[in-house]
């Protein structure tokens, strides 16, 4: 499942690390409610600041 997230990341020219760091920073926070699930997708994902700067 992991290679298979990795994977979708590069394939939507995104940094893999940067991605699940800033999704799973998300989801343990609670700041992406249940419902919005989707906008952490890689397709639709956008860094937070924090991330950017990393």
């Amino acid at each position: 499942m992991l290679a298979s997230l990795i994977q979708t990341a590069k394939l939507n020219d995104l940094d893999p690390l940067t991605y699940l760091a800033d999704v799973l920073q998300r989801i343990v926070d609670g700041s992406v409610p249940v419902n919005r699930l989707d906008a952490l997708l890689p397709w639709n994902w956008t860094a937070t600041e924090v991330a950017q700067a990393a």
